[in-house]
């Protein structure tokens, strides 16, 4: 389901199992915004040949699959996994690159694209709901939340012309810089409060920007690192969130097996 919804979902999730505890206890290619846009095709600035954006088919051999990963599941999103990227508004749009990863939409213009949505579960999450006979009621909670200790990562690959991947990422680490304090966004109907943008420190790639992204939703906060990479005329994307981190309003690493796992594969 699109990140939105399952974060919505997440939360939703969440909020049924502490319930569920209390009475046991009790008693998401289309072209993207501003930003980034390829210098002209069939050359560069200094008269060399310019860098050619890869094929849909060639990313599709390039992008993470479930055997590039121990312990995750890799699929394909379905059309309710993903964005509309034409029912994305930003208040300041400035800020309109930093919503576009976070959401998982195409930022610039890219020639090609692909995705999938990679999961990993904890031990405890892979064992289902737990049994809470004989647990107090603070055991009870964080066997609860341990069974939602669930990675979800939507990874992107977009490929662009020329030295349009270069442009795009600059676009998106000057908007990281001008948006740190948050802006407001809607995307699929839902409105969304960014309350910060934090910079992270990521070596990938060729070049990287990573972030720690908070949100507010519903009056209720959560936290999505989002990681841009690129390899040569390619950018790799990553918007990632954990369900039981939501459920505790703790923080999360990176998605950093994802990446690596992505990073080699692009080579």
């Amino acid at each position: 389901m699109r990140v939105t919804v399952v974060r919505r979902t997440a939360l939703a999730a969440s909020a049924a199992a502490l319930a569920l505890l209390a009475t046991a206890c009790g008693g998401g290619d289309e072209e993207g915004g501003s930003g980034g846009d390829g210098a002209a095709k069939g050359e560069t600035a200094s008269g060399a040949p310019a860098a050619k954006a890869l094929t849909a088919a060639e990313l599709e051999k390039r992008v993470i699959a479930s055997a590039d990963l121990k312990d995750h599941k890799v699929v394909e999103p379905g059309k309710d996994d993903v964005s509309d990227p034409g029912t994305l508004s930003v208040e300041q749009a400035e800020c309109e690159p930093v919503a576009q990863a976070l959401s998982s939409v195409p930022t610039g213009k890219p020639a090609a694209s692909v995705q999938r949505l990679v999961t990993q579960e904890s031990e405890a999450a892979g064992k289902g709901m737990p049994d809470l006979t004989g647990l107090t009621e603070e055991e009870a909670e964080e066997a609860m939340l341990d069974s939602l200790d669930i990675t979800k990562t939507m990874t992107s690959l977009r490929s662009y012309d020329a030295d349009g991947a270069e442009r795009t990422l600059a676009a998106l680490r000057e908007a990281g810089k001008k948006c740190a304090g948050g802006f407001s966004m809607s995307i699929d109907g839902e409105k969304q409060q960014v309350t910060k943008v934090t910079e992270e420190k990521l070596t990938a790639g060729e070049d990287a920007v990573a972030w720690t992204v908070g949100t507010k939703l519903d009056d209720t906060s959560a936290e999505t690192k989002v990681v841009v990479f690129r390899q040569g005329t390619t950018l790799a994307g990553f918007s990632s969130f954990n369900i039981a981190a939501l459920g505790r309003g703790e923080a999360f690493g990176q998605p950093t097996a994802v990446i690596e796992a992505q990073e080699a594969k692009l080579g």
